[in-house]
């Protein structure tokens, strides 16, 4: 029976690893990257879980109004901004010169950068006071089940896409075993079957089920569901120029963001 590879690229990557070639400074680096990396990422998803719960009604900013209006949007703009930014050739040409193993170090870089992104949202997030609707009895239960379900549905599609890209892991794992970072081949399995962009679906049903609504967490719904509309579209670019006509029968035979209603025995890959 044929290992998963979305496991067993994991487990090897680890094993190299654990087994590191002589370089102190190499090493050190490395371990420190990961602690960075992996703290940052827990901070950064952390922080937005619990604002998001509370529909942003509660957090550490403290701009006067109405310029906390401004802060705000700033808060919300620079997140899918820098994200695609870092995505595009300019953007991997950067995070490849940070550093002597700027290239090796870049996934795990652009994950610390990510989440310290995230942490600032919604850390810095100065809220405004009003709150629409705050869910009570079955339904506070209801709404906190599917927001809860949507987090896992989220971590399952980052799972799929290649855990040791979307953690970070990758880079600093590279490093330290000193060898070429490589990226999951085209994803196709678990979530990918239904529909081609589970990531972002995920990230968008943890917008919109959230057991309280205030100004504050309309304004971010509707902001990131358009990025979460738009983003994908770039990534598909990079897919189609990247897999060629891989990517264009797995486009042809997987939905968008909606999966069918009835099965499909075309194998998208």
């Amino acid at each position: 029976m044929t290992a998963d590879p979305r496991i067993a690229r994991l487990i090897a990557l680890v094993r190299a690893g654990m087994q590191p070639p002589p370089g102190a400074g190499r090493i050190a680096l490395a371990l420190a990257m990961a602690v960075i990396c992996h703290t940052a990422f827990a901070a950064g998803v952390l922080a937005m879980i619990a604002a998001m719960f509370f529909g942003l009604s509660e957090s550490l900013g403290t701009v006067p109004w109405p310029w906390a209006a401004v802060a705000n949007a700033v808060l919300i703009l620079q997140f899918p901004l820098a994200h695609s930014a870092l995505l595009t050739v300019p953007g991997s040409r950067l995070l490849a010169r940070l550093g002597a193993y700027g290239a090796t170090l870049a996934t795990t870089t652009y994950a610390i950068i990510a989440s310290l992104q995230l942490l600032a949202l919604f850390a810095l997030w100065t809220p405004s006071g009003i709150v629409w609707w705050r869910a009570e009895g079955v339904i506070f239960w209801a709404l906190t089940a599917a927001y809860g379900a949507s987090w896992l549905l989220l971590l399952k599609a980052s799972f799929d896409a290649g855990a040791e890209v979307q953690s970070g892991a990758l880079g600093w794992l590279s490093l330290l075993a000193r060898i070429r970072p490589v990226f999951p081949d085209m994803p196709t399995q678990g979530l990918f079957r239904l529909i081609r962009q589970p990531i972002y679906v995920a990230f968008t049903l943890t917008l919109w089920t959230v057991p309280v609504w205030t100004p504050d967490q309309l304004a971010l719904a509707i902001s990131l569901t358009a990025y979460c509309l738009f983003a994908p579209r770039l990534k598909e670019r990079r897919f189609a120029a990247r897999f060629g006509t891989r990517f264009q029968r797995y486009r042809a035979a997987v939905p968008y963001a909606l999966p069918r209603l009835t099965k499909d025995r075309h194998d998208p890959q």
